[in-house]
């Protein structure tokens, strides 16, 4: 008989975020408050006051997440002093999406503007260090147009 285990789970994308976190829980009530993050799952860790695993959604997107555990080399933006990776969400309504953010906590680090490639966009960065970008895309544009929007916008900044 065959087996019918799908080998990537109802609901999950190919690639699913798995970020760690200084204090999970309380990031995962952020994330509810700021994001309108679902909780899906959450597994202690061995000494049972630590997050060894979570997962939450945010929209359609499954996003894992664990305290920071360096004995396992897992450290969170605070402890490296950053992060490299950012999350891009689209949005229906990235003004009202953002504002709420920010009253539950986030730190805006670029207004909502229209942007050359057709979103709407603002950037956050979480209490917990990790970088947001939060989109709603406004308009269909060719790759000539975004082209010609591009030099537009660098020829500004320098």
């Amino acid at each position: 008989m065959a087996s019918t285990v799908k080998g990537v789970p109802e609901g999950y994308s190919t690639v699913t975020p798995n970020v760690v976190i200084r204090d999970a829980a309380k990031a995962i009530d952020f994330y509810r408050r700021a994001f309108g993050a679902e909780e899906i799952m959450r597994m202690p860790g061995p000494d049972g006051t630590t997050i060894a695993h979570a997962e939450i959604r945010i929209g359609s997107s499954i996003l894992m997440l664990s305290d920071e555990m360096p004995e396992m080399e897992c450290r969170s933006p605070q402890s490296l002093g950053g992060s490299p990776v950012s999350f891009y969400v689209y949005v229906p309504d990235v003004d009202s999406f953002f504002k709420k953010a920010v009253a539950a906590g986030a730190t805006e680090k670029m207004p909502v503007a229209d942007m050359f490639w057709g979103d709407r966009v603002g950037g956050l960065t979480d209490p917990y260090g990790h970088k947001w970008t939060i989109a709603t895309h406004t308009k269909d544009l060719t790759p000539e147009q975004i082209r010609k929007g591009a030099e537009a916008f660098f020829s500004r900044k320098s």
